[in-house]
């Protein structure tokens, strides 16, 4: 329109100057134009040269207002938080012939913090040229109002401010950015060398822009933090060593995460989309009633154990908890299946079933894991070595099974003697066993201890020759002796054995070898220690191997009290 404008001015300059070329010529025949006509021309031409610049720029201000409505949609097409605030600061630095534009969001405490900086050219600006009026962010940013001004270095508001002299500031427009009314950061375009660029068209311009561009921010913001938050929730799932399954309502299954599929020997991919039943068919029947009670009650069903076999893994036990998967309106969507592999918890727990039966609770359960460490110390002892007399040539006539029984008749008697009053077994050799008292824990009676082992051990089993069939009614011999041992760990850190070593143990082992069917040896370091409430019948001294002298040996026959 105003290019239209301007070609009509020149027509009517055009037009008069042809009329006035003309005026002489209609004079000889006396003829002359209507009264006013060359005055209307020159008329009409300065009204055309008049309107030429306020319609340039009106179409001017409406290219800003198509280029902000267009805008506007371009930023609100991005989710990505980055892209956002680029095109924000390009956007306003082309609107408004800036020469740089700052953009500041406010923190979680609510300070402003730089988020992009571009320049004319459509560049990032580094952060040693953040260089900004900070009276005039910080003016807007707490009042929620705009600023303009067209030469920062004469406006008696900012003259005197370090950042403005420092940063020969000239032109600056700054608005706030607001959501619901509340301001969540600025916006700040300057020009550091041109005054009198922004007016109150910039300021206004600006502002409008920057209510449309608060809500893209905002939900490019919020969008990052869900996406970050999935990222996370996806991590952690993908992290969890319980196997997650969920399923929709139909029992095909949605979700399954890494620990899930290596619990079930299949990929995980493999596993969504299948029904659940399918996928797994080694979960049994009872596991689908389960399914079925949950989905019907919406109640969770926590801890139901099960034992299968995999393909690839054998037999497993398995723990599972199911759970109703419900929406935000609490409307039911499926289920949420935690798995858990409780095969090598089963082994371990069986593996400790048995060391209870070879160590007393009571010790077990005073056991510090974190001290337990490769090596040992010396300490005093009491130790008890029995075995059962003529086994070898016994076991010769027996079939295995037959003797493995009788066998474990013997040794879970004299076992259960020593862990009734808290003794370690050691080990099993055999038809032999052996125990010591006083280790790991302290046990200042440890001597009483081991003698009323003894003595329980040898009735406990004379008690089981009553019920056993005469053939297999075999003797133990039992010996007891007392004195230092080095105690501790021996082995490997994958391999340990809790057990005593030293000549005290030999000693022990040589008296219960020499020992008489059915009779339980005291050595003469252990009676000394007993002499008081025990009753014996001395014997002549054993030559026992590796010993010069004869060891001094008591028959125990019962106690004084």
């Amino acid at each position: 329109m105003a290019k239209q404008l301007g070609e009509l001015s020149r027509l009517a300059a055009d037009v008069r100057a042809l009329l006035s070329t003309q005026r002489g010529v209609l004079a000889k025949a006396n003829l002359g134009f209507p009264p006013g006509v060359m005055d209307s021309l020159a008329t009409l031409r300065d009204n055309l040269e008049r309107l030429q610049p306020l319609v340039s720029a009106q179409e001017a201000e409406n290219d800003r207002l198509r280029a902000l409505a267009n805008t506007g949609s371009v930023i609100n097409s991005s989710l990505d938080l980055s892209t956002v605030l680029n095109e924000v600061m390009d956007t306003i630095i082309g609107l408004t012939d800036a020469e740089r534009g700052f953009l500041m969001l406010k923190d979680e405490q609510g300070q402003l913090q730089f988020r992009t900086a571009r320049n004319v050219d459509r560049e990032s600006l580094d952060s040693s040229a953040f260089q900004v009026s900070r009276t005039v962010v910080d003016q807007v940013a707490a009042s929620g109002e705009p600023v303009v001004t067209t030469n920062a270095q004469a406006d008696p508001r900012f003259s005197a401010q370090e950042s403005v002299v420092g940063y020969n500031l000239r032109s600056i427009v700054c608005v706030p950015l607001k959501l619901r009314e509340v301001v969540t950061g600025v916006i700040y375009v300057d020009n550091r060398i041109r005054t009198g660029l922004f007016s109150e068209r910039e300021r206004d311009l600006l502002a409008a822009f920057a209510n449309q561009a608060a809500i893209a921010i905002e939900n490019a913001r919020q969008f990052q933090e869900v996406t970050e938050l999935k990222n996370l929730l996806d991590n952690v799932f993908a992290s969890i060593a319980s196997g997650v399954i969920t399923t929709d309502f139909d029992d095909l299954i949605t979700l399954v995460n890494r620990s899930a599929g290596d619990i079930l020997g299949r990929k995980a991919v493999d596993l969504v989309g299948q029904p659940l039943l399918r996928a797994v068919p080694a979960l049994d029947e009872r596991f689908a009633g389960v399914l079925r009670r949950v989905k019907h009650d919406q109640r969770a069903v926590v801890g139901h154990e099960l034992r299968t076999a995999l393909p690839d893994r054998g037999v497993i036990d398995w723990s599972l908890n199911v759970s109703p998967l419900k929406d935000g309106t609490q409307a039911a969507q499926g289920l949420a299946i935690v798995l858990d592999d409780l095969t090598e918890t089963k082994r371990l727990q069986s593996k400790y079933e048995v060391f209870k039966r070879m160590v007393p609770p009571a010790v077990i359960n005073r056991l510090d894991p974190e001290s337990l460490a490769l090596g040992g110390t010396r300490k005093e002892v009491s130790i008890i070595f029995a075995d059962i007399q003529g086994f070898t040539a016994f076991s010769e006539v027996l079939d295995p099974e037959v003797l493995i029984s009788v066998l474990n008749r013997y040794v879970g008697t004299a076992a259960e003697a020593l862990l009734l009053h808290e003794a370690t077994v050691d080990k099993y050799v055999g038809d032999a066993v052996m125990a010591f008292f006083n280790a790991p824990d302290d046990q200042p009676d440890h001597a009483m201890r081991a003698l009323r082992a003894a003595i329980r051990m040898r009735d406990d089993i004379y008690a089981l020759h009553e019920v056993m069939e005469p053939r297999f009614r075999l003797s133990f011999r039992i010996a007891v002796h007392l004195g230092e041992a080095v105690v501790g760990l021996v082995g490997t850190q994958d391999r340990l054995d809790y057990t005593i070593i030293g000549d005290t143990v030999n000693t022990a082992k040589r008296l219960q070898e020499n020992g008489l069917p059915g009779k339980v040896f005291l050595s003469d370091t252990f009676y000394e220690r007993v002499k008081d409430v025990a009753r014996v019948n001395p014997l002549e001294p054993l030559y026992v191997k590796n010993r010069v002298q004869p060891v001094p040996v008591f028959e125990l026959l019962d106690l004084l009290c």
